[in-house]
């Protein structure tokens, strides 16, 4: 079935967008939050948790493209129960490492209130459209999806060193943009 397809049936409110979306899309967001929390039980209720946030922003938001539209609500409810089983110290699994190497871009010593989010993500998306597409996709994959070194080098058939020698050059070019911006790091 078509993304526009898909969409339509959460417009008309029929519930066989639920199934259709967690057949097409299951694996893809699962992915995604097994990433950010690790082998973890809470996995199932977070992509549950996913098609209800679908299903309660499908009206009003028509997504242009839904695998992305999805992939950010799965990212937004796995970050959200990270926090809390962080905060019940029960660990967080491998989401920790990719923090660690944002932090010396953006600070990693300050909390969120510290940045206008809204701002800081604009200036990220402002300096990824200043990189090389490979450097471009190689980020994302790293530091939105929370891929593994290993697995990007495999997806684009560069070496493990590539990818490495591509995020610490990316990682450095962002700290001197958002320097630029006027952030203080």
């Amino acid at each position: 079935m078509e993304d526009k397809d898909i969409i339509a049936l959460y417009w008309a409110r029929s519930e066989e967008a639920l199934r259709v979306t967690a057949e097409k899309y299951g694996a893809y967001c699962a992915a995604i939050i097994r990433r950010i929390l690790g082998d973890s039980r809470d996995g199932e209720e977070c992509l549950n948790d996913t098609w209800l946030g679908a299903w309660n922003a499908m009206p009003p938001q028509k997504p242009v493209h839904l695998p992305p539209f999805l992939g950010r609500i799965a990212r937004n409810i796995a970050l959200d129960r990270r926090d809390y089983n962080t905060a019940q110290m029960r660990g967080s699994g491998g989401f920790d490492a990719v923090l660690e190497e944002l932090a010396e871009c953006v600070g990693g010593g300050g909390t969120e209130e510290d940045f206008d989010l809204r701002r800081l993500g604009e200036a990220i998306s402002g300096y990824l459209d200043t990189v090389s597409p490979a450097s471009r996709l190689v980020f994302l994959r790293r530091y939105w999806y929370c891929d593994p070194v290993a697995e990007i080098a495999l997806r684009y058939g560069f070496s493990q060193g590539k990818v490495k020698s591509l995020l610490h050059r990316a990682r450095q070019g962002l700290r001197a943009y958002l320097e630029k911006e006027g952030y203080d790091l």
